[in-house]
């Protein structure tokens, strides 16, 4: 029979000290960045009543959750994502703060049926929500967040797609196509799949003009030019407005100076019934999944009794812990501790030494020696090491400066 007390399940795995130091750092760093941009941090629970999850906005997948029964017989869920939570929280907590209102999270999430290729079940992530600005202004500011986040951590090579998802929606309405129709096209965009659009093309009997944007969507390399093919190609008041808008966002972007990382790609049309405007996704080579994605989201807090706008973004701290292994980035190694060997006599000086280093920023390991000290050296040879003697002396044995003896 397999003993499971010595594996852990499918798509979760353990972190080693050398890990949870980088991931530690990187988290430093992601905190450092959000808070000089004057975002607050929040921490919602690791579990959540189903319903939380199950708004009618189409943001998560009912079979990504993983969920239990209390001993009420209510559903719970572990926390999917961080962005329902905080509109949860804006919506009601905050119920009265002014607006804008700017928080961020880092924490574990919890997702079934996504794992493998660099993703796990659990893994940690981080982002910001901007609730309650529809402004051109605060779509820019989370991208520039997102980009100098990554860049912080230690990712140059960045490469971010920026797409409107309101432009779909004015020309879906501009042509008429509503029911299956609309719900399979977005995808076949999305994913590329030129031959079925044309068949869903014939089926629908689009005019030329349709057809063409559906065919440039499709296969836009993400030219700044597509945004004039599109304008000349589009009539609909919704999607020349969507343009507009994502022409507002890239010059902002030009301020911020990260207009070099982003390409316009109005075919990338993730979560329809979920975003309402800019939409975004930020890719570095080796990784085979978007490093941070996110984009506006106007509807959701709907569903939590309050209307307001909102846009945000999130950033898997595992996939950037893998992408910086992968591409050789390597962080600057936690410090060896130095340690402090003392025969019993000596424990109290001992201590009151390794207190004196800490303060100093040392990090010390206190060891009441049980053999001879040549034995542990014999077993520590890359340890630095000093020996306390009697009298409250001490001196370097191992790896410090003799100089330094005292």
């Amino acid at each position: 029979m397999t003993q499971w007390q010595f594996h852990t399940p499918d798509g979760v795995s353990d972190l080693l000290p050398e890990e949870c130091a980088e991931k530690r750092r990187i988290e430093q760093t992601i905190r450092s960045v959000f808070e000089k941009r004057g975002y607050f941090e929040i921490e919602t629970p690791g579990l959540e009543f189903f319903d939380v999850y199950a708004v009618g906005s189409g943001a998560v997948p009912q079979e990504a959750l993983f969920k239990c029964i209390d001993h009420q017989g209510r559903i719970l869920c572990l926390r999917y994502d961080g962005t329902v939570p905080t509109a949860r929280v804006a919506a009601t907590l905050f119920r009265d703060a002014a607006l804008p209102q700017r928080f961020y999270y880092v924490g574990n999430m919890y997702r079934y049926n996504e794992f493998g290729g660099g993703r796990q079940r659990s893994f940690s992530q981080a982002g910001v929500e901007l609730i309650g600005s529809s402004s051109p202004e605060a779509d820019a500011e989370v991208i520039a967040t997102a980009i100098t986040t990554a860049r912080k951590t230690g990712i140059e090579d960045l490469q971010v797609s920026i797409g409107q998802v309101a432009f779909f929606k004015g020309i879906l309405s501009e042509w008429g196509i509503s029911g299956e129709a609309a719900r399979q096209l977005p995808h076949l965009i999305d994913s590329k799949q030129m031959v079925a659009i044309e068949e869903m093309a014939d089926r629908l009997q689009l005019p030329k003009a349709a057809r063409a944007v559906i065919l440039k969507l499709a296969s836009s390399q993400g030219s700044d030019d597509d945004l004039d093919t599109f304008e000349q190609l589009v009539r609909s008041p919704v999607a020349q407005q969507a343009i507009t808008n994502l022409r507002e966002v890239l010059m902002i972007l030009e301020d911020y100076d990260c207009r070099r990382y982003v390409t316009v790609d109005l075919g990338m049309l993730q979560s329809l019934n979920y975003y309402t405007g800019v939409i975004f996704k930020g890719f570095t080579y080796n990784l085979g999944f978007p490093l941070f994605s996110g984009g506006r989201y106007d509807q959701l807090l709907q569903s939590f009794g309050r209307d307001l706008p909102a846009t945000g973004f999130s950033m898997g701290i595992s996939l950037a812990m893998t992408a910086l292994q992968r591409q050789g980035i390597r962080s600057k190694p936690q410090a060896v501790p130095c340690w402090i060997c003392y025969e019993k006599p000596e424990r109290s000086a001992a201590l009151k030494l390794a207190e004196q280093m800490r303060e100093a920023g040392s990090n010390v390991i206190c060891n009441g020696l049980t053999g001879d000290i040549h034995s542990f050296l014999a077993r520590r040879p890359d340890a630095k090491v000093i020996l306390m003697q009697p009298g409250g002396t001490w001196q370097w044995l191992q790896g410090g400066d003799p100089a330094c003896n005292s």
